[in-house]
């Protein structure tokens, strides 16, 4: 029987996002949805994408292995993009607790820290993909797209419509699109979701990626947002746009008219970022590709510093100075848990806004050859590891049980890919980032 002359009965999707940002979830009947709950094994926090077992923190393997519990509200099922299949995102439990490791969780904490301050975390994501297709030997290779160019739309940019499965696909789940286009590099492709509450954007990219991955697979297809798939091409970043809207809806960090000008929560969120630049880069360029794409001159977050409308900084402070006005950080990727990198932002931007950093110097000029400082990101991620693991401050306001499954998580990580060559590399991420 075809898939196409299948009927699947109605059915729930539950699905989380686990530390490598893997979509783990089970397909449960509709009416066994009403309980508002499916079961995981605790020790799915123990797996590397080869599905080798580690001695992680948290993971159960001293315990027996006992389940988490997948919480959901079955009043507020999300449509899918698979035939009679509502979505549910839950939230993991162990007994009737938070569980440590759930990065949905860590990010409601971020948010509750912010709400006592009487503002409201929004959060726009963009993210940057590679579509590949088969070759003859059957290898994956980039989409032909001979007549892509930067900024490009229609068919010469994506002669399969592609894109447009995506976003038709979109619109039926609910997922608020802002804008695609076709990238610097042939066969890659900004893809760009609406600000919206921290939460819920986080969701609706989690759902994005998931959803356009699957459905190009589907069409023979590979959507990659592995950070540096391609060697001789350009790397692939997640910008995080991030505001906070005051309890009467408008926005903080407006700024009236003036161009050049911060307000004391603006500086303070910068410095923060910037103040924990190479701990984040553990938490949020979390591959050993990652750093391929980290580098000098690469437009990608490399160097701690920040200006206004600057590409060639960590964190951009766009031209808006009204209710769109936001700080743009640029130094996350797609491989990472899109809860625990928002999580991560907004508490680094807390501390700097709450501890009073002081703000660097802005970066002017080219920044390429030019540059305002001498911090940067590690050059691997061991190195990187090592500096999260340093930041003691982060890691506690993000929870250190996380913070140190996911280490030993990706230390595992390290060995397993230890003297492979790119290639090797690109094999190994290729079907899950």
């Amino acid at each position: 029987m075809s898939q196409e002359e299948l009927t699947v009965p109605e059915r729930v999707r539950v699905v989380f996002a686990d530390q490598l940002n893997l979509p783990r979830s089970q397909y449960i009947p509709l009416d066994f949805a009403q309980k508002g709950e499916a079961r995981f094994c605790l020790g799915t926090y123990s797996l590397t994408y080869s599905k080798a077992i580690t001695k992680a923190p948290g993971a159960g393997l001293s315990t027996g292995l006992p389940d988490i519990f997948a919480k959901f509200d079955p009043s507020k099922l999300r449509p899918g993009w698979e035939d009679n299949t509502k979505i549910a995102i839950a939230d993991l439990q162990v007994g009737e607790k938070d569980f440590d490791l759930c990065g949905r969780s860590a990010l409601q904490r971020a948010i509750r820290l912010w709400r006592q301050k009487g503002l409201d975390p929004m959060i726009g994501l963009e993210a940057e993909a590679y579509i590949f297709q088969r070759d003859a030997r059957g290898e994956w290779v980039p989409y032909d797209t001979p007549g892509a160019f930067l900024y490009g739309t229609g068919p010469f940019t994506d002669p399969e419509g592609l894109i447009d499965e995506i976003w038709a696909s979109a619109g039926r789940c609910e997922i608020p699109v802002e804008s695609i286009n076709a990238n610097f590099d042939a066969s890659q492709f900004k893809l760009t979701l609406r600000t919206t509450d921290a939460l819920q954007a986080c969701d609706d990219f989690f759902l994005f990626r998931t959803m356009a991955r699957e459905l190009l697979y589907r069409r023979g297809y590979l959507l990659s947002f592995m950070p540096k798939p391609v060697v001789d091409k350009g790397g692939s970043g997640l910008h995080i746009k991030m505001s906070f809207d005051k309890e009467d809806g408008d926005n903080a960090l407006a700024l009236g008219s003036s161009p050049n000008q911060l307000s004391n929560l603006a500086s303070g969120c910068i410095a923060g970022l910037l103040h924990h630049h190479r701990g984040l880069a553990g938490l949020i360029a979390p591959t050993v590709n990652s750093y391929d794409r980290l580098q000098p001159a690469s437009f990608c977050g490399y160097w701690a510093n920040w200006g206004y409308d600057h590409r060639g900084v960590a964190v951009r402070i766009p031209t808006e100075r009204d209710g769109s006005t936001c700080i743009e950080h640029r130094l996350a990727d797609c491989a990472a848990n899109p809860y625990v990198t928002a999580a991560a932002a907004l508490h680094a931007a807390y501390l700097g806004y709450e501890n009073s950093y002081t703000l660097p110097d802005v970066q002017t000029g080219e920044g390429v050859e030019d540059v305002h400082t001498d911090i940067c990101t590690a050059g691997n991620l061991s190195e990187s590891l090592d500096f999260l693991e340093a930041d003691e401050v982060l890691c506690l306001a993000l929870g250190k049980t996380l913070v140190d499954n996911y280490v030993a998580l990706k230390r595992a990580e390290i060995e397993e890919l230890d003297g492979k060559s790119p290639k090797q590399i690109f094999d190994y991420y290729i079907p899950f980032v």
